[in-house]
């Protein structure tokens, strides 16, 4: 018996070996070729693939279009299910892959019809570029089949890839617009929903658009809100909702941006300093991939192109960089991209016909496209899109009519490959001429130059709004409709047709008298400038006030000083919240607060992972945030019930302040009896949460704020494996409303600063690695230098590498 036993854990062993080994084998075998010779057909000579110790590519080419094949190449062999992703979310055809699971997200995106778009525009999307695109489309199929295997998450998936096509360079660059802005644009819809049933001077204090914390290029800080008297605002007087939850404020990470730069006055030898960090949701592997790209080209300075930076899988550019001669980032820029229009549609087979003499129409014709969403596992699924001049209908209104988006990304040129001649830029003026030509998701771009020169605007395209056009707010139609918004003040528009866009329209500002430029998401612009962009939900000013602090504090800079400011996380903005609980904990009878204030009585200042006091103290903010907000949309969540959704408020400190300074009884939520029972409230919720994980004075920042940073299929695993795909769970410093943007998976997606000529002495970041395969010697490499913020070069160190790839 006992030999039988044995026998039968030996059999077990060595199938739990074969297993592994096979299992080893095959994760090993998507592992991409590093050294040696290979031939890769299209290329006009060889090419010169280096890596260094982090799997940092350098590459060695005779020309663009041979640059652009070897670079998709290499993106296909590090990163082809990455660059999967991205087509198919912005196509709508994740389900493919994921199953029924991913089914409505598909149908989101497929509403869109963002592949279809894509077939129809191909030609203003290539340009001049149409050669260097066909070759990374080669390049890209050709890293893919010269794999051992394919990639594993397609092992795990039981997929095999598809092959890529020159179409889904440009759905990868679509994906970056449904990151950055919101493709069902809620905030506006959300708004529109809530002006009819609150009084004006209400909806005039929820939709402001500024605090005191602004710190706009131009123009002024708008400073707090002046508080609507009991005559304008009586929310004793106005109806409430029955429910008694109340509604809640997100606490989200928002795509955003930090970037400034120093003009040459302010270093010690006339240099220009750029520094960049874009703000996303982080992953293993990070959704940028670091390489150095060098070839010839007779439009370059010298007739050589030597840039680096940061490059998007699925497309052969560096998106973020510095060239030698330019060095340029961005942050994503909040105008209003997007419109609404209320729609009476004409029936099926039915034409809008002639216009009445006084210009209105009885319908707008539709236009009905079938869309069929491949389900892996299961049978397809048809969607029906329906689609109007003005764009594709998204909702109805409760009048029954078409509410119908009309967004940038759906219009021909929205994204266009001459972005990447920013790599021969030569200057700031070739750069600003190249965003003059470019579509990319509208973003603030700051640039610095070789001379010493900076210069900011917005890059992408602006709507061509009529002076009929309510920017922010649903249109009255695309032409003249009978009145029927006559519920909602000044809703009338005389005719807004569809706009158009135009690159060319942004402000800009070129060496301010300051010889400083930053930008952090929030409002950069004023007046005429402010109405061409609109208001998509510009950040709180905090951020960027503290920023523009730092810059103003010192009159001598180098990349560690611009560094040190992007590494800040001084809780500024949080002080005056610190002090306010104190006084609030000496309050008798208010229990939660002195418990709050007592666990949190030391104040570091910091979002630091050891702080007490900023996790409290920032948990307590936004519960108060959350009471006030829905004490003010009070009126409207009763009017709309479920139909109801809460807009952000990014701005609502600037009210939120006056409130607890002021306490005025008419704009107290009528949930509570007095501010203090309100403020109360909001302690109870955080001391009773936080107690559930043990004592408060326990409850660190970096308890809360610990690094959750996952390869997308790690919740496929058991548990036990899932840290195999993640990088590690290390406590993280730093928040939102500081310039060291970090939380658990969103935050800082790379650093960068950077002295163009001077870029041996730039320095650079980049969580979560270059490698999508956990074998290869790069997963996660350089991700323990962005925790910890240590300075790394931005330029490639010595090669470790080398791979040749000849014709």
């Amino acid at each position: 018996m006992l030999k039988w036993i044995k026998r039968v854990a030996l059999l077990v062993l060595v199938l739990v070996i074969v297993a592994f080994g096979t299992g080893w084998w095959l994760l090993h075998g998507s592992v991409p070729t590093l050294d040696g010779e290979l031939a890769l057909p299209g290329l006009s000579a060889p090419v010169s693939i280096q890596r260094d110790a982090q799997g940092v590519v350098t590459i060695d080419a005779a020309n663009e279009t041979d640059m652009a094949r070897a670079l998709g190449y290499v993106h296909a062999q590090e990163r082809y299910f990455e660059m999967d992703l991205m087509r198919r979310t912005s196509a709508g055809e994740l389900a493919e892959l994921f199953g029924p699971i991913a089914v409505e997200l598909d149908k989101q995106r497929r509403v869109h019809r963002m592949r279809a778009r894509v077939m129809q525009d191909l030609d203003a999307f290539a340009g001049d570029k149409l050669p260097q695109l066909q070759a990374y489309t080669d390049g890209v199929n050709a890293g893919l089949e010269n794999l051992s295997v394919r990639p594993w998450p397609y092992l795990v998936l039981r997929q095999q890839p598809r092959r890529w096509e020159l179409s889904d360079t440009a759905l990868t660059g679509y994906a970056m617009y449904f990151d950055l802005q919101d493709s069902e644009n809620t905030r506006e819809l959300a708004l529109w929903k809530i002006k009819p049933h609150v009084p004006p001077a209400l909806y005039a204090l929820l939709t402001r658009d500024g605090t005191q914390w602004d710190a706009p290029l131009f123009g002024e800080s708008r400073g707090n809100a002046v508080l609507p008297t009991a005559a304008e605002v009586d929310l004793r007087k106005l109806a409430m909702p029955t429910t008694d939850s109340h509604a809640r404020l997100a606490d989200k990470g928002t795509p955003g941006s930090n970037n400034w730069a120093v003009g040459g006055a302010l270093t010690a030898d006339g240099r220009a300093i750029v520094a960049d960090d874009m703000h996303l949701q982080l992953r293993a592997p990070n959704i940028w991939f670091r390489a150095r790209l060098r070839y010839a080209d007779t439009r370059a300075p010298g007739g050589k192109v030597d840039v680096s930076g940061f490059t998007l899988p699925g497309m052969p550019l560096v998106v973020v960089g510095s060239n030698g001669h330019v060095a340029w980032g961005f942050t994503n820029s909040y105008g209003d991209w997007a419109d609404w229009a209320e729609l009476p549609l004409c029936a099926p087979d039915t034409l809008p016909g002639a216009p009445s003499p006084d210009g209105v129409v009885a319908c707008s014709a539709v236009s009905e496209h079938k869309e069929e969403i491949k389900v892996a596992g299961a049978n397809e699924v048809d969607f029906s899109v329906r689609e109007t001049e003005w764009g594709p209908v998204l909702h109805e209104s409760k009048r029954g009519n078409a509410l119908a988006l009309r967004w940038t990304p759906h219009l021909p040129g929205s994204l266009r490959a001459s972005f990447a001649d920013l790599a021969i830029a030569s200057d700031v003026d070739a750069a600003f001429a190249v965003a003059d030509r470019s579509g990319i998701p509208a973003q603030n771009f700051v640039v610095g130059d070789s001379t010493g020169k900076i210069a900011w605007r917005v890059i992408g395209g602006f709507p061509k709004r009529g002076n009929a056009c309510t920017p922010t707010y649903p249109q009255d139609g695309i032409t003249r409709f009978a009145p029927f918004l006559s519920g909602v003040e000044d809703d009338r528009s005389t005719g807004c047709a569809p706009w158009t866009t135009d690159p060319t329209a942004s402000p800009r500002l070129v060496n301010p008298e300051s010889h400083r430029l930053w930008t952090a998401n929030n409002r950069t612009m004023d007046d005429e400038g402010l109405k061409l962009a609109g208001d998509a939900g510009y950040a709180l000013g905090a951020r960027a006030k503290q920023i523009r602090d730092d810059l103003f504090a010192k009159q001598k800079f180098t990349e560690k000083d611009l560094l040190a400011i992007q590494l800040d996380d001084r809780a500024l903005f949080l002080d005056r919240w610190w002090k306010l609980l104190q006084s609030e904990g000496k309050k008798a009878d208010a229990l939660a607060l002195s418990a709050l204030a007592k666990a949190g009585k030391s104040w570091q200042g910091r979002a630091s992972i050891d702080s007490v006091s900023y996790r409290i103290v920032r948990a307590w903010r936004l519960a108060v945030h959350a009471r006030i907000a829905d004490g003010l949309t009070a009126p409207a969540q009763a009017a709309l019930g479920d139909d109801f959704v809460m807009p952000d408020l990014p701005q609502l400190e600037g009210a939120v302040w006056p409130l607890l300074s002021e306490r005025p009884a008419h704009l107290l939520s009528r949930r509570f009896s007095s501010w203090d029972a309100l403020l109360e409230d909001a302690a109870v919720e955080v001391r009773d949460d936080l107690l559930q994980r043990g004592p408060l004075e326990q409850r660190t920042w970096g308890e809360r704020n610990t690094a959750k940073i996952c390869h997308p299929l790690a919740n496929a695993l058991p548990a036990m494996l899932k840290p195999t795909l993640c990088m590690p769970a290390d406590q993280l410093n730093g928040d939102g409303a500081m310039p060291r943007v970090q939380g658990p998976a969103f935050g800082a997606s790379q650093r960068m600063v950077v002295s163009p000529g001077h870029e041996a002495e730039g320095i650079i970041h980049m969580p979560g690695g270059q490698s999508g395969n956990p074998l290869s010697p790069f997963w996660g490499a350089g991700h323990d230098d962005w925790v910890h913020g240590r300075p790394t070069p931005f330029l490639p160190g010595k090669t470790d590498y080398t791979l040749t790839l000849k014709p």
